[in-house]
């Protein structure tokens, strides 16, 4: 079996579902190492109430051929973080990768202005998808730049070209969280620099995820059934997943430091496919067929 991350540590932050399992596993794939935190156990749900959770997460990562362990964390607290970080450091010595995806898809308060938003939302919108990832790597970022070769990924929403658009149907705290994410992966790619360490923001396309299957009724095995207009170019989240797996296990992974990529940017150039054979090129479509108003046609798009 081809593991070309044997003896790497990863950290997941926001691993529980989503693009975070989805990197989780295929991290695990590659023989990784991965803790993945969140804060959704078994035991005890987040405000999310749904029923995926951290020890799932685990064991997923160790089915697909590496190591998962599952790790309670709220990231919006310095003091969880601080102590997971700690685990990390006594337990293996060193951190490899870490993956920012806390993002708070559920705090979205659709279609409406700043002044008419639900301000408790949009600024706990803030905290996770902003002061969590900073809060994060203060402290992973100390033990990850002792490596060399060490890779920080901030999940974010939409390619550079395609955030030169307001976001406005998500609203505005949505939009500028989004925009920090890169301009994180920005700044801490030059932290990194001298450390040989180097970090980029990294964006999923239309994400077949746990809550849109549940949303439009479908499962993995019968998604293509689902009645939801341009659901067809959706991905799963194991495609972003291959992404990064391949980026972390790239010794010329620098050559991507302080850019915002797309999970087809990375397929194209590492040579690999969703798990079903193709390669969905979501942000393509949503600007030439849904947002030019056409009907749901994928042909050439995946």
């Amino acid at each position: 079996m081809n593991q070309p991350l044997r003896g790497k540590i990863a950290l997941v932050a926001g691993a529980t579902r989503g693009a975070g399992r989805g990197i989780a596993v295929e991290l695990g794939a590659a023989g990784a190492t991965v803790y993945g935190s969140g804060r959704t156990t078994r035991e005890q749900r987040s405000e999310y109430d749904r029923p995926e959770s951290i020890e799932d997460t685990a064991e997923l990562v160790t089915a697909a051929g590496g190591e998962g362990i599952a790790v309670r964390a709220d990231h919006a607290v310095p003091a969880d973080v601080e102590e997971l970080v700690a685990r990390i450091e006594r337990e293996q010595g060193r951190l490899d990768l870490l993956v920012n995806d806390l993002g708070g898809e559920h705090l979205t308060d659709w279609n409406k202005p700043v002044w008419e938003h639900s301000l408790d939302i949009g600024l706990r919108r803030l905290r996770v998808g902003i002061d969590a990832h900073l809060i994060t790597s203060h402290f992973a970022l100390r033990l990850l730049s002792r490596t060399p070769g060490g890779l920080v990924v901030e999940l974010t929403d939409g390619t550079s070209e395609y955030n030169e658009r307001y976001r406005g149907d998500l609203g505005a705290f949505f939009d500028v969280t989004k925009i920090a994410a890169s301009r994180m992966a920005f700044g801490l790619a030059e932290e990194l620099r001298p450390h040989g360490g180097t970090a980029v923001a990294v964006t999923p396309g239309w994400l077949r995820s746990e809550m849109m299957l549940e949303l439009f009724g479908v499962t993995e095995q019968n998604w293509r059934e689902a009645t939801e207009p341009h659901f067809g170019i959706s991905e799963t989240p194991r495609f972003v997943g291959r992404g990064v797996a391949a980026m972390a296990g790239d010794p010329e992974v620098s050559r991507w430091a302080g850019r915002t990529l797309s999970s087809i940017e990375l397929a194209r150039f590492y040579d690999f496919t969703d798990v079903d054979g193709s390669r969905p090129d979501s942000w393509r479509y949503i600007a030439e067929v849904v947002e030019a108003g056409k009907p749901e046609d994928v042909t050439g798009y995946r």
